[in-house]
């Protein structure tokens, strides 16, 4: 073990500590589990826990579905509405939408367990690729999609039931987005995304065609013109800059790629980690990228935040999670230099931020963090000129969209992050996917 080196190194742990480290972060509910959760769900008339939903599932329905024994029922309820109600049940923050609105949450904190119960059902259903929905009978019509993504896919199989064929252009080797590459490895274990990936293009008429970028391989031009409907769901494939002198020393790296990085790991033990790292950032990549560097090995790994713990985009339970896993969450400091020895990281300058009157702004005051790596987490944005020439009008640096997705091209809709409705939610993403294959249906169908 070389768990006391300094600077970024390979190695620090066991290979039982990196199996032990990186196993399920919620267990799957077993039978008895999943009846007994389900038992406290008061089965309500409106309830809430379905208005804080982003995809409208039947809350009350699937658990009184899976109290009756009857799981196979259940996930079909929940897949009527969220074909990737697999994934979203691993990583939806339901302490924020659901399970904050449950009753029980009112009555007792303590809700019912939601998103447990959402992955004992669809586990079951995939378990036995059981498959609810069938494709209707060929309507003739082409749809593209770029981005194999929870909106793209979700866009997909819509698509595919109302009959239309399917083709997703995806710039990676494998198909999922964030889901496959952008997600924290304990959260989706054994190859899950992959496996969604699969359940949901069972339904057939749906091609996905890897290794191909807008920009890169085809224009946004030969889609429109080659098919009847184009769906952008490509996702956010920029990485926004420290704003820091300094940030191009070695160590800098970008949080989004070192989860990428990990997940694709086959070997944990040789993926490189610092010994001190600090991460920069408040969502829910930065909170990821720091566990993950704890669980690899470093010493030493602290958060810094330019503004307070309820201005930070990553839920409380996952702030509350970093700092069980022995991360250190620093409030209302912005990076100011990146300290360097001869062109590798050292060390971090940040400066003391306040807020007035709504904005934020540096004291003057500063402080030096001794690090040897720097993971930048302060989100992504819209590469706009894979768009390329004629591309929809942007808002705030998205594509503008209308309430059911259609931007401002004729035959074009977007979804997901790169739109102007995403929220980097993956459960947002799924919404806005089904609710534009079904604007696209009614367009393209006349219906």
């Amino acid at each position: 073990m070389t768990r006391l080196k300094d600077g970024i190194a390979s190695g620090r742990l066991s290979a039982t500590e990196y199996r032990d480290n990186f196993v399920d972060l919620h267990p799957p509910l077993d039978d008895h589990e999943a009846f007994v959760a389900a038992d406290r769900c008061y089965f309500c008339h409106d309830a809430p826990c379905m208005t804080a939903c982003p995809t409208s599932i039947d809350i009350p329905l699937f658990i009184r579905e899976i109290a009756t024994g009857n799981p196979l029922g259940s996930a079909k309820t929940i897949f009527r509405q969220n074909i990737l109600g697999g994934m979203c049940a691993r990583v939806c923050p339901t302490e924020q939408l659901c399970e904050e609105a449950c009753v029980r949450e009112a009555a007792e904190g303590k809700p019912v367990e939601i998103g447990r119960l959402q992955r004992y059902a669809t586990d079951k259903a995939m378990a036995a690729n059981a498959q609810f929905f069938g494709r209707a009978p060929s309507t003739g019509k082409r749809v593209a999609i770029v981005g194999a993504g929870p909106a793209g896919l979700a866009c997909a199989h819509r698509l595919a039931m109302h009959g239309h064929a399917v083709e997703i252009f995806e710039a990676k080797k494998k198909s999922g987005g964030l889901n496959e590459y952008g997600i924290a490895a304990y959260k989706t274990v054994d190859g899950f995304a992959r496996a969604e990936v699969d359940y949901v293009a069972a339904i057939g008429g749906i091609e996905i065609r890897n290794g191909k970028a807008l920009g890169r391989d085809f224009s946004l031009a030969d889609l429109t013109g080659e098919y009847d409907a184009v769906f952008l769901g490509m996702g956010l494939g920029g990485v926004n800059a420290l704003e820091a002198k300094g940030e191009d020393a070695d160590g800098v790296c970008d949080a989004v790629d070192f989860i990428a990085d990990l997940r694709q790991a086959k070997n944990l033990g040789k993926l490189d980690i610092g010994r001190r790292v600090v991460v920069i950032g408040g969502g829910m990549t930065a909170i990821d990228a720091a566990i993950q560097s704890k669980l690899l090995g470093a010493e030493e790994v602290t958060i810094c935040y330019r503004r307070g713990a309820d201005a930070m985009k990553a839920s409380r339970f996952e702030q509350e999670l970093a700092a069980a896993k022995g991360v250190t969450i620093r409030h209302w400091l912005a990076p100011k230099k990146i300290l360097s020895d001869k062109g590798k990281v050292e060390g971090i300058k940040l400066e003391y931020t306040e807020e007035k009157k709504g904005r934020l702004e540096m004291t003057g005051e500063s402080l030096k963090l001794a690090c040897d790596q720097v993971f930048k987490a302060i989100g992504q944005k819209l590469v706009a000129d894979d768009l390329g020439d004629g591309a929809p009008a942007l808002e705030r640096g998205k594509i503008k969209v209308d309430d059911e997705g259609r931007t401002s091209l004729a035959g074009v809709w977007a979804g997901g992050d790169c739109s102007s409705t995403g929220d980097d939610l993956t459960v947002s993403a799924v919404a806005q996917g089904r609710d534009a294959a079904e604007s696209i249906n009614k367009s393209i169908t006349g219906r």
